[in-house]
């Protein structure tokens, strides 16, 4: 016996990605390290990514990102010269700043960096090349270079022309580091760090680049707080005899300490050791940069609104030595481990410098999480799409406090016979909450009970009465139960 059996398959139609042709279009531009960057061999015209990379991270970063600072043109060049940095503008710009190794197989997340947001914002109906770009640079240099201003300026022109002459939204992420210039930064942490580049390679980097010197404290900020360089430190009087005292520097006069700290810092390239101490011309610069910054204002038709990593102990002051084991030469301070003063922040930013830009902010929002995590956050595409007017309105979302809203149970009766009619309703909510700087509501703990009663009586004797009862019960994390237990009832004359 031959069995045939025949598989018929019909061909269905792709579906389509929604698009929403009413939006405005968005660019999104990075933060220090957020931008791919790719090295180019003027030699043979060959290219590599350097920034950021899992296989030989620490090699490239040294032969082909060291760099040297030139004040004649406040740029900062490769020690390498054959080798040009450039930044990818595939996809419109976005694919340098969406994944920055997509190479990397095993802890992917650690260089995701809008990926989850573009997702989000494609399935809200943006397009990629149409409202959606991306501003990668070359983070290294100086946020007002002109050459990167040029670049932004024809960017923004292109975007422009391609949304069809729609004002163009701009998601962005700047804010302010401290001591890095003395250790180093790392931009991974746990079994990363063993494969990418070591805090003190990113150090002999980051000291001849424009960029990290601008994001350090302004000694002409009004702080609250002020971000604080502090050395126990042994003086001796005219009587020859020893006092340990803590000394304390603030932004400005801290400058003479790095000075000294950095005196005799070398960088190893090609066989020859190169003086890298702290750069004043580059600290010249940045003064300019935090002058012009100072005075900037938005025009009055621009709307700025400011998201802000909160919950997270963020390194604010620094604090070397120790009252039985005072610094005892400057320039060790650099393998000194220094004992950081804590504020709230997202880790690396503070709160208090992630809203010190000096401008006039439609709202301010803190979201609790980590400086880099959070643009992963389901919260923050929450803001962003009704802020951006993405996509239908969130009932459960009111952005004035920054509720969420859920409702929880309802229930309703009703009785109506000879004129006489009774309604009663029970409602429960979940209320989640924050207040602007991301700390819980400081009523938490304590139940609120409010009533109110409400009646009328008409001349033709008609009556009608209403009762309303709300309980808000405290929970955890920020959460509130809220329930609403309403009774009304009315008579009729006739």
């Amino acid at each position: 016996m031959t069995i045939l059996r025949f598989s018929f398959i019909r061909k269905t139609k792709e579906q389509q990605p929604y698009v929403n042709h009413d939006l405005n279009p968005v660019l999104l531009v990075p933060g220090i390290g957020g931008s791919m960057l790719n090295a180019v061999d003027d030699q043979n015209g060959t290219e590599e990514r350097v920034w950021v990379r899992f296989l030989s991270a620490e090699y490239k970063l040294k032969t082909k990102l060291w760099s040297r600072y030139d004040p004649s043109t406040g740029k900062t060049e490769s020690l390498d010269p054959n080798t040009r940095i450039t930044v990818p503008e595939d996809r419109n710009g976005l694919y340098a700043l969406d994944i920055l190794d997509p190479d990397l197989l095993i802890g992917y997340e650690s260089v995701y960096y809008f990926h989850d947001l573009i997702i989000q914002m494609l399935k809200w109906g943006y397009q990629e090349g149409k409202t959606l770009f991306g501003f990668g640079y070359d983070f290294r240099q100086s946020n007002r270079l002109q050459e990167t201003m040029d670049r932004l300026a024809a960017k923004l022109e292109s975007v422009y022309n391609a949304a069809g002459g729609k004002k163009i939204d701009i998601i962005s992420a700047p804010g302010m580091v401290n001591s890095t210039l003395l250790n180093g930064m790392s931009f991974v942490e746990g079994w990363e760090q063993n494969f990418f580049i070591s805090k003190w390679s990113m150090h002999q980097l980051l000291i001849e680049c424009p960029s990290l010197y601008e994001l350090m404290g302004s000694p002409n900020f009004n702080w609250q707080h002020i971000p604080l360089l502090e050395l126990w430190h042994e003086k001796h009087d005219s009587d020859g005899k020893s006092h340990i005292i803590l000394e304390s520097y603030p932004p400005g006069d801290s400058i003479e300490i790095l000075k000294e700290a950095l005196a005799n810092n070398t960088v190893n390239y090609d066989g020859k050791d190169l003086p890298l101490p702290f750069n004043l011309e580059i600290m010249k610069w940045a003064n300019k940069t935090w002058e012009i910054l100072s005075s900037a204002k938005l025009p009055s038709e621009v709307k700025f609104y400011n998201i802000y990593g909160t919950s997270l102990g963020t390194a604010h002051s620094v604090c070397y030595g120790n009252e039985g084991k005072p610094v005892p030469d400057l320039q060790q301070l650099h393998s000194l481990q220094a004992k950081c003063i804590y504020v709230d922040g997202d880790g690396t930013v503070p709160i208090e410098s992630a809203k010190a830009d000096g401008l006039n902010a439609e709202a301010r929002v803190g979201i609790p999480g980590e400086h880099r995590g959070i643009l992963c956050e389901p919260h923050l595409f929450r803001i962003l799409k009704h802020w951006l007017k993405a996509g239908d309105p969130d009932p459960y979302y009111n952005p004035l406090n920054d509720y969420v809203v859920l409702p929880t149970a309802f229930e309703m009766e009703s009785f109506k016979e000879k004129g006489l009619e009774v309604a009663s309703l029970k409602e429960e909510w979940e209320i989640i909450s924050k207040d602007q700087d991301g700390q819980s509501n400081n009523t938490a703990g304590i139940t609120s009970l409010s009533s109110m009663s409400v009646s009328h009586g008409a001349a033709d004797q008609s009556y009608s009465e209403a009762h309303a009862t709300v309980i808000v019960h405290p929970g955890k994390d920020g959460k509130h139960h809220v329930q609403l237990n309403a009774l009304a009832v009315s008579v009729d004359a006739s």
